[in-house]
């Protein structure tokens, strides 16, 4: 029912900054929930943040927490995931995903829709 692409992954130094941004497809796009996920390789996939409909909430996970800040623009059918002071613990692949369930979950089950991911590579 909706299509999810992410871009804007790259190599980076610790402490450096990313902005990733999902591309959604279709008008019912402002009806989901979104959320980011990361996996590392041999890890299982983790729990980044999620927002509302509207963007008025969101909810970040602790280790992430206070350095990424997630955005919306329904008019745009567009996600946003601003990382800020970037740690090599951050190397993963980065997903976004789509959910019609209630809240903000933070469980991948939660949610039906998936991109490709990008890869966001942190050196020191």
């Amino acid at each position: 029912q909706v299509q999810l692409v992410e871009s804007g992954g790259g190599l980076v130094q610790a402490g450096d900054s990313l902005r990733l941004s999902c591309a959604a497809s279709g008008r019912t796009f402002k009806t989901y929930t979104v959320g980011w996920f990361r996996q590392a390789p041999g890890k299982e996939r983790e729990f980044v943040s999620a927002i509302s409909r509207s963007g008025a909430s969101k909810y970040y996970a602790d280790s992430v927490k206070g350095r990424f800040t997630m955005s919306r623009d329904n008019a745009k059918n567009m996600v946003y995931l601003q990382m800020n002071s970037l740690k090599p613990e951050d190397t993963a692949l980065y997903y976004c995903a789509a959910t019609q369930s209630p809240g903000l979950p933070s469980g991948s089950g939660e949610y039906a829709y998936w991109g490709q991911g990008t890869q966001v590579t942190v050196s020191l």
